[in-house]
This record gives C-alpha cells, structure tokens and sequence, in this order.
C-alpha cells in the first residue's frame, strides 16, 4: 500500500461516523484506536467488537481498539481522524497541543466533522479555526475530508466516493490512501473551502427537503417537482455562501462534495436532518422550544444530532455579514428560531428562491 502501510490511527470520537471510519482504516490494514469518553461504548468495542449504540448490527475488525484516555489515543500516531461534533471539535482541539506528535507536527490531521465553529470574531469554517490553535505547521495543511457517504453504508462496505481537501495536496493525498479501498473512492481535492461549506449547508438544506417531504403527505400542493426545485435551489446557496468564504473552484460545488452529499442528505433514510425536518411537522418537534438557542442549549433533548441546527444560526450571521440572499437558510433559521411557521415559511420559501 505505499505511503499508507502499517500506519498507526486515532480515530477521535466513536459516533456512527467516526467507528464506521475507524472500521474502513482498520480493514485496511493499519494499527487503530478509536477515543470516546463515553466508558460504555469504549467497552463495547473492546469487549464485543461492535458498537451497538451508534452502528448497531456492525462487527468491528480486532485490529481496531478503542480508549477514553486522548492521550492513549493521539500520542505516537501518523493520522489523526477527528469525528466529533462541532459543538464539542474546538475543547478537543485545544488538548491536542499537549501531544508531542502534534506540537512537532508530525501527525497528519484528517477532520471529519461538518459545520461552522464560533469565534472572537464571529462564525468560522472548522479548520480556519483549528489552525487558530494548532501549532503553525498545521496551517494550510489540514485535510477536510466530505462527500455522499452515511455510515450506515460505509460500516457494510457499500461503494462510496469521499473527497479529500487540502491546501496542502500532498497531505490530501496521504489521507486518499489510508481510506482508499476496493469499495471507498477517493479523490484529492485543493479546496477546502468549498467542501466544508457544502458539508455544512447540506445539512441545513435537509431540515427543508425533511419538512417540505413530510408535508407531500399532508398537503397536495407540493410534490416530486417541488423537492427537486428546492435541491437545485439549495445547491446555487451552497456555492453562493462557498464563494464568499474563499472557494475559487465552482466544479466544487457540482462534484460529490456538493451535489452528491447534499443529495444523499436530503434523500436518505439514514439522514438525521432530513429525519429532524419531518419531526418538526408531523411531530410538533420544536413547540417546546423558545428559539433556536433553547434548542441548541437543549439539543440533548431530541436524542441524536441534527448538525443543521446549529449551523442554520451560523449561516444566518453569515448571510448577514456577506450580504448574501439565502432564502431556503433564512427560511429555516426563522422556523427553528420560531419566528415563522414551517407551513407558512416552506410556501413562501419556494417562491422566493433564487435560480
């Protein structure tokens, strides 16, 4: 295998996304330890081979271990793979600069995470904020790694095409070839921009197509035509917000980084925010809530994470900042932030749209 033989992995959080990664590396050979600080999911791994709470009826290769000690889990390693939540990806990052292999550098860095992170000066893409804390020989060299890819799918070796952004493209290219695999494509892309723009705002587009879809059910004014209005439309606002925050590189937004994942996202049954979309109309999910910050304080409370809520807040700032006209973002901000009705906003949403 090249440059990626018998390397040594820390997979960084045992979520679906993060395991079923760990489990594609680890099929392929390398050394693998997967951190959570969840003890009963650590155990499971380890005990069991398998992680039933979060990829359930999944056997996991005995090469793949798993520790909720980080430094057991980021000392000594090639790759580090970081699938946590944005919520939680910053408190994380700081503490890997108490790391040796980290400080000097040595360690590529792979992050799997979607979404935008807070900062001193206002809503960030993930790895511009990492790099605001790793040591400088991180910067411009992190690898974003995104594309149409559930891990239900993943973990049960279904074919699947994964992007790999670097400004640093030869780092792009050493994370291809530890996730490479007769049933895992992947390709070396140079904008990171673009593809972790597209992996955020798919998500929000999700709640839509999950609202506008259960709607289809209840109300015969939408339809087949309507879901495909609102993908494309979806789509033009990934790349208008992707311009904005620096990507120079449209075939982006219409490669499997963009049309693909948003795609998959919007369509799938395991999609959480196609899932969290269709609550909020056929289950009254968010009444209980004040606004969007009630919501995000209490997110705990829907029993999985819906990454598009947090970033729909994100993204409404950002529109702001930029000028930009993003009605199908806007449109779903004000649901979650109860300022409008989902009915009433889906209705005036489509025929506001830009194309």
């Amino acid at each position: 295998m090249g440059e990626g033989s018998n390397k040594k992995i820390g997979v960084l959080s045992a979520g679906a996304w993060g395991t079923a990664v760990a489990k594609l590396v680890a099929e392929n050979g390398h050394d693998v330890i997967v951190w959570d600080f969840m003890n009963p999911v650590v155990d499971s791994i380890n005990r069991d081979h398998t992680n039933e709470r979060f990829l359930p009826g999944v056997s996991l290769p005995e090469n793949l271990s798993a520790t909720s000690n980080l430094e057991e889990a980021v000392q000594g390693k090639d790759f580090l793979l970081i699938a946590t939540p944005s919520l939680y990806i910053m408190d994380l990052v700081k503490k890997l600069t108490a790391f040796e292999g980290v400080t000097e550098g040595r360690t590529v860095i792979g992050v799997l995470t979607k979404g935008f992170i807070e900062t001193p000066s206002g809503p960030s893409l993930i790895l511009k904020s990492m790099e605001d804390y790793l040591p400088g020989f991180y910067r411009n060299s992190l690898v974003y790694i995104s594309g149409p890819s559930h891990a239900e799918e993943v973990a049960r070796g279904k074919l699947t095409g994964l992007i790999s952004a670097s400004k640093n493209g030869k780092n792009a290219i050493k994370i291809r070839e530890i996730l490479s695999s007769p049933n895992m494509l992947v390709f070396p892309s140079l904008d990171s921009e673009g593809v972790q723009t597209s992996g955020a705002v798919k998500n929000i587009i999700a709640i839509a197509f999950g609202m506008l879809d259960a709607l289809m059910e209840l109300t015969e004014k939408f339809g087949d035509n309507s879901e495909s209005l609102l993908l494309a439309a979806g789509l033009n606002e990934i790349q208008t917000l992707g311009a904005a925050l620096g990507s120079e590189y449209p075939e982006t937004f219409t490669s499997i980084a963009g049309v693909g994942d948003l795609d998959v996202t919007c369509r799938s049954k395991y999609g959480r925010n196609r899932r969290f979309g269709r609550e909020i109309i056929k289950d009254r999910r968010i009444v209980k809530f004040d606004n969007l910050d009630h919501l995000i304080d209490n997110i705990d409370e829907i029993g999985y994470l819906p990454e598009g809520i947090v970033a729909a807040g994100f993204v409404n700032r950002l529109a702001s900042q930029y000028k930009l006209k993003l009605p199908i973002c806007n449109m779903v901000y004000k649901i979650l932030n109860r300022e409008i009705q989902p009915s009433t906003g889906l209705g005036e949403m489509l025929r506001g749209m830009n194309l």
